[in-house]
């Protein structure tokens, strides 16, 4: 046996160790390896307690993947193809998974892991590992080439203005309007499309938050982990099997009010919650703070009604309640591999009462950043100097 192979039978032991109860992965396998009279040295011993953790606890071979230190994405479209994303794009990497059945298995077994079902009953799944990953997952006929696994990795660390400027995700010019505008308690909406680092700029603006404010985040599994003394997060809970016992993000916006919060977050706009954070923007909640997909600053109003149509409101509800509860879009994007603040933008109503974000300013991700010297004046009026 190889120090990095657990075979079948020594496995099936440690499990069976560790469903009884009384002990953990790592001492499960020391009995197990010293009940079968096999003679192993300490390092070969620590890559098979790491090896059991993963195959029990975690995502068996992908595990080393995942724990890597620039991963935010693995992805599983088959056995033999495997993908992560290290911040440079998808990148094929040469994991061997087995066979089809092997991919199904680690599939059912992960969405076992995250408290879900999955089944040719249930086909899909959308769960939360224990360390924070996001698992997705579908099985076949859904998936007609087989199981598929999509991963996207917890990164808890909070990241600095001035390391978001280094790691060229903004102009170093605007770290003080951004300072400026969680100064001056301005609502704020970070949009752009997945994986342009919107969690990201979100935790690092919360870490800007004065240490005596108390911040309420709200979201469906917990990833926001500023560098802040008072954060009091709240978590979505889905519905068991019977469809009972189900709390929502708006539920949670709710329950935010009443907790003396000083700055109430949400994570991500993604349905009728919308409706419940432009309510609090709009009653004296100011400081406000959440995420939205999409794809540039001028489509955000249609987002919005999007999503208020959601919750009832109709189209002009939206736009006075969205035009008086938000300031200012902050709109990420991704190219070649690099995340970045492109826009800025300041939310308003137009000559018909239709809810606009007009773009003050603008950035490539690399040289000078251009603006619109008008709305500009009208953002540095408003928050500046700075």
């Amino acid at each position: 046996m190889t120090a990095g192979a657990l075979d079948p039978e020594l496995l099936d032991d440690v499990r069976a160790r560790v469903v009884r109860g009384g002990v953990d992965s790592s001492g499960a396998v020391r009995e197990a390896v010293r009940d079968s009279g096999r003679v192993l040295g300490s390092t070969a011993l620590k890559v098979l307690e790491r090896a059991a953790r993963a195959e029990l606890l975690g995502a068996g071979p992908l595990q080393e993947l995942l724990d890597g230190p620039e991963v935010t994405d693995v992805l599983v479209n088959g056995p033999d193809d495997v993908w992560v994303d290290q911040g440079r794009g998808l990148e094929r990497v040469p994991v061997a998974l087995g066979g089809d059945a092997d991919v199904r298995a680690l599939a059912v077994r992960l969405a076992a892991i995250g408290g879900q079902r999955l089944d040719d009953a249930q086909p899909s799944v959308d769960a939360r590992l224990p360390d924070g990953t996001r698992l997705h997952a579908v099985l076949a006929p859904l998936a007609p080439a087989g199981a598929a696994i999509s991963l996207r990795v917890l990164r808890t660390r909070a990241f600095t203005l001035d390391e978001l400027v280094a790691s060229g995700a903004l102009p170093a010019d605007w770290t003080g309007l951004l300072r400026a505008l969680v100064e001056r308690r301005a609502n704020i909406l970070i949009s752009g499309g997945t994986g342009t680092g919107k969690t990201t700029l979100l935790a690092a603006l919360l870490s800007l938050v004065g240490a005596g404010e108390r911040i309420v985040t709200v979201e469906e599994a917990r990833e926001l982990a500023p560098h802040h003394p008072h954060v009091m997060p709240l978590a979505a809970r889905r519905a068991n099997v019977e469809g009972a016992g189900g709390v929502t993000l708006a539920d949670l916006v709710r329950d935010a009010l009443r907790m003396r919060p000083d700055r109430i977050v949400l994570g991500e706009c993604r349905g009728a919650e919308v409706r419940e954070v432009l309510l609090a923007m709009n009653t004296g909640h100011d400081g406000g703070l959440a995420t939205l997909h999409a794809n540039a600053v001028a489509v955000v109003p249609a987002r919005l009604e999007a999503l208020a149509a959601l919750a009832g409101m109709p189209r002009e509800a939206v736009a006075a309640q969205a035009a008086g509860a938000l300031d200012v879009v902050l709109h990420l994007r991704r190219e070649r591999g690099v995340r970045f603040l492109a826009e800025v933008g300041v939310v308003g109503r137009d000559g018909r009462g239709e809810l606009v974000v007009r773009p003050a300013a603008w950035w490539g991700g690399h040289g000078a950043f251009e603006v619109d010297p008008p709305v500009w004046r009208e953002l540095t009026g408003r928050f500046g100097p700075w």
